[in-house]
């Protein structure tokens, strides 16, 4: 039998390195976001003095550009290319903030193999990504959620939603842009949902939680270093809850929320960061409803809003976030000055041509692959109150 010999192109220097995991394809639910991300996250790392290594499979991407990592590796994003790729090169850590959810799932089996993850700790992260335990630290923390309980099966499922009172949006933990998330309104639907959701990702723990229905959703984007907070950007959505962040248009700064509402997401957000002891970015989504303002979700990473952001103030935020992360900076070694006169809008891009037959209403499952940024001066912009004027603050079943 012949001996078969391996041959491997790639040599491992003796430097220090970290890697960096993308996010793999574009396609639904995933755009281009999260390479600006990785792109400005690999020049931190440069300018630490680090070797900067992408671990990536998008040839449409800059970030698996021949000049922007000190080595590429243009492999899937997936478990068994990543250990071999660890097992070689020794890194120091692996950030897994900047790939959006396709880094963030591999965030387990690194921390399961004992390799250092740069930034907020796996056990924190997995608070923030399990929905039931994250619900758990809002009650300790005293901040508003949705009424909410936790199934593995049918059965549970129809009780938890008797409990709560309808309409419920049923979710899984740990997924991409939403998927298979619904809105269901009655027992018979909760239970098509939900075996639906565990036909297709067994074993997933779902959280059913009340859906507050037209109510205004808004969001916060921050680094924390552990000591001082920073809110990069309070974005509030012209589309109602119940439609994904990726698929709204966002306006930046909020514009219809008042100074209180405002004040007391930044806050609770904080408190939240603090209580992940995050080490890098944070993404938290909220409701708000008669005045009062609810948690909906967490995000412990770079969401798809922080180059929307970074671009609209003209502030480096994952160059100063990936350096907070390598613990190599702290926030008050920034000067951190915000450049936007007027407001930012965040345009979801939308790929329906390409795919004739698809259902075109949206809901809590994302469905753009793209965003764009609309700048303008004042809120008596023509585009921007036909925007507003034509929103829907009604779900389509």
């Amino acid at each position: 039998m012949n001996d078969i010999i391996s041959s491997n192109e790639s040599i491992p220097s003796g430097k220090k390195k970290i890697i960096v995991l993308g996010s793999g394809p574009n396609r639904i639910g995933q755009g281009i976001e999260f390479d600006y991300c990785c792109v400005h996250g690999l020049m931190a790392i440069k300018e630490c003095g680090y070797e900067a290594i992408m671990v990536n499979c998008n040839p449409e991407t800059v970030s698996t550009d021949f000049d922007i990592a000190d080595k590429l590796y243009f492999e899937p994003v997936f478990w068994e290319h990543l250990w071999e790729i660890i097992e070689l090169e020794k890194p120091e850590g692996v950030i897994v903030q900047l790939g959006g959810q396709t880094a963030l799932k591999l965030a387990k089996r690194l921390h399961e193999k004992g390799i250092k993850i740069i930034g907020t700790s796996f056990d924190n992260m997995d608070i923030a990504e399990d929905r039931g335990r994250f619900s758990d630290l809002l009650k300790e923390l005293n901040i508003p959620y949705p009424q909410y309980g936790t199934a593995f099966n049918a059965d549970e499922a129809l009780e938890v939603a008797n409990q709560v009172g309808y309409p419920v949006l049923v979710r899984p933990s740990y997924v991409l842009g939403g998927q298979r998330m619904r809105i269901v309104i009655n027992d018979t639907e909760l239970e098509s949902a939900v075996v639906s959701l565990l036909k297709h990702i067994p074993d997933n723990k779902i959280l059913i939680d009340h859906f507050l229905d037209r109510c205004q959703e808004a969001e916060v984007d921050a680094i924390f270093d552990g000591e001082d907070f920073h809110v990069m950007g309070v974005m509030e959505h012209i589309e109602p809850a119940g439609i994904h962040s990726g698929d709204s248009n966002a306006v930046l700064p909020a514009f219809n929320l008042s100074p209180l509402e405002v004040t007391t997401m930044e806050h609770y957000a904080e408190k939240i960061a603090r209580a992940l002891d995050i080490r890098g970015l944070i993404n938290i989504q909220f409701a708000i409803k008669d005045g009062k303002v609810f948690v909906i979700e967490a995000n412990p990473r770079a969401s798809r809003t922080t180059p929307f952001i970074a671009k609209a103030y003209g502030v480096p935020f994952l160059n100063i976030a990936t350096k907070v992360m390598l613990g190599e900076k702290k926030l008050k070694d920034f000067t951190i000055e915000k450049k936007l006169s007027g407001f930012a809008i965040k345009e979801p891009v939308f790929s329906f041509n390409k795919f004739p037959g698809v259902n075109k209403e949206l809901g809590p499952e994302m469905k753009s692959t793209g965003e764009a940024i609309r700048f303008i001066k004042d809120l008596r912009d023509p585009y921007f109150r036909n925007l507003y004027k034509e929103r829907s603050m009604h779900l389509s079943k």
